[in-house]
């Protein structure tokens, strides 16, 4: 009987030429996105990796200079696009694309897409995840909304249940069978999108790419899981399909669009960022404080020559065995990098916060714990940006460090004339970036994977109880 029940559901819906339109447009949308996606991801990609190689080239081919000179021409870091970006862009369009990494300065990513984009993208881009997060949900309930209520204005429910059937039994067939319609129309656009990933497009099949494709997969399976149940709920606790529908669309609107925008003002509002003139302002006052790296006369600097003095037990700076200049621009480099880093590290941490703020609204709304998920999955998130950052500074720390060393060891005190061969830049190893694995894009979203397992388990049982309970009149 529950299998009939199901394979019920699942034709009757097919017939409805309605439902049928509308699971048509909304595969078309998503097949389009996915092919869109794709394109822009390989454009994107290939435009980052020729100019990382053209930076990295330059660097490496740079005329012969001196070691100081080299560190203020430094060079920029292009973040590659992940594999499967293309499903869900994230924060990619607004975040920074590269870094330009030069001596006693730590820049932030510059030219994000949203910079270079109309007005119009503040509304939103058409991407497999915007179809899934948002559309599938609408599609799901214009499908659910009548799975009860239909039932008890033919009264055919009655009928059912005079079988022996319980209401649990026709609720679960109910979704048995609504949910085989929904995996018609969103499997094609996935196994699509899995077909390009791993099919000429030049990917290979890492393993890495594969636990985030299969994440993201399950993490929005379960989204739909929790959709269907609950359209099937509220069906059953309505007598009338209208009101159904309205109460559906209103808890649509609610997690979609009011609680997601709520969340994100609450954040910005209980933890404002400072601008960036004052963070220069303060950056700049901090780094006063230590050794200035250009000024001789600075009381620091002439504290950290006496120093040296001491330990080599010379009375002269060209006595030293290693150049003051170079020690004393290491020591300026060390000093400003801890300032920006802790400036970064408190303006990261009111971010971290700020996006906190939506992470934990995921327990009261699927929708935000499905979104962080996804944009985790698909290495769009804001601790992917963070780490290409990090990873980014590191680079730029230690580089003008090893020029640093090279002033101080290759030349003489108070040199600005000597310069150094290309064939020393040449062998610096240049910069290159790898996205972090699945288990620590997952790690960063483990609020959200125990929201959706908790709306999961809330559904299934507190849902379902409230249709036990449910009076058939």
């Amino acid at each position: 009987m529950i299998k009939s029940i199901a394979k019920k559901e699942f034709f009757s819906t097919l017939r409805d030429s309605r439902f049928v339109a509308l699971s048509v447009i909304v595969l078309l949308l998503l097949l389009a996105a996915t092919v869109v996606g794709l394109h822009s991801y390989n454009t994107l990609q290939q435009e980052r990796g020729v100019a990382q190689q053209t930076v990295n080239d330059q660097f490496a081919n740079a005329q012969d200079r001196h070691p100081h000179r080299m560190a203020h021409y430094g060079s920029y870091a292009f973040r590659p696009k992940s594999s499967i970006s293309f499903l869900d862009f994230g924060l990619d369009s607004y975040t920074g694309a590269s870094v330009y990494m030069e001596a006693h300065r730590q820049n932030s990513a510059n030219f994000s897409q949203a910079q270079q984009s109309g007005s119009l993208i503040r509304f939103g881009e058409m991407t497999v995840a915007f179809v899934l997060q948002m559309l599938i949900p609408l599609l799901i309930i214009f499908l659910c909304f009548g799975a009860f209520t239909q039932e008890k204005e033919t009264g055919t429910l009655k009928l059912l249940l005079s079988q022996g059937v319980s209401l649990r039994q026709v609720a679960w067939a109910k979704v048995a069978g609504y949910s085989k319609v929904v995996a018609l129309v969103t499997a094609p656009a996935l196994v699509l999108a899995s077909m390009l990933l791993f099919g000429k497009g030049g990917f290979e099949l890492g393993g890495d790419v594969l636990l985030r494709l299969l994440g993201f997969m399950v993490f929005y399976l379960a989204y739909f899981f929790i959709f269907i149940v609950l359209s099937v709920v509220v069906s059953a606790l309505h007598q009338r399909s209208s009101t159904a529908l309205v109460t559906l669309l209103g808890i649509w609107i609610l997690c979609c669009v009011i609680i997601p925008k709520a969340s994100a003002n609450l954040g910005a509002s209980l933890y404002t960022t400072p601008t960036k003139a004052q963070m220069d302002a303060d950056v700049h006052k901090e780094v006063a404080k230590g050794i200035d790296g250009h000024n001789s006369q600075d009381a620091r600097a002439e504290a950290l020559k006496q120093e040296l003095l001491q330990k080599y037990k010379v009375k002269t700076m060209e006595e030293l065995p290693v150049n003051f200049d170079g020690i004393w621009m290491a020591v300026g480099e060390e000093q400003s990098s801890k300032v920006y880093q802790e400036h970064f590290g408190e303006l990261t941490d009111i971010f971290e916060k700020q996006n906190r703020i939506s992470e934990y609204a995921g327990l009261l709304n699927p929708y935000l714990a499905v979104r962080h998920l996804s944009m985790g999955m698909a290495g769009a998130d804001f601790s992917h940006y963070i780490h290409f950052q990090q990873t980014a500074e590191n680079y730029r720390y230690n580089i003008a460090q090893e020029l640093n060393h090279l002033q101080a060891t290759k030349l003489k005190y108070g040199d600005k004339e000597t310069r150094l061969s290309s064939e020393t830049w040449a062998a610096m190893k240049p910069f290159t970036y790898e996205t972090p694995t699945a288990g620590w894009a997952l790690g960063k979203h483990l609020v959200s994977v125990v929201a959706l397992l908790l709306w999961v388990a809330l559904v299934c049982t507190l849902g379902i109880k409230l249709i036990d309970n449910t009076k058939v009149a």
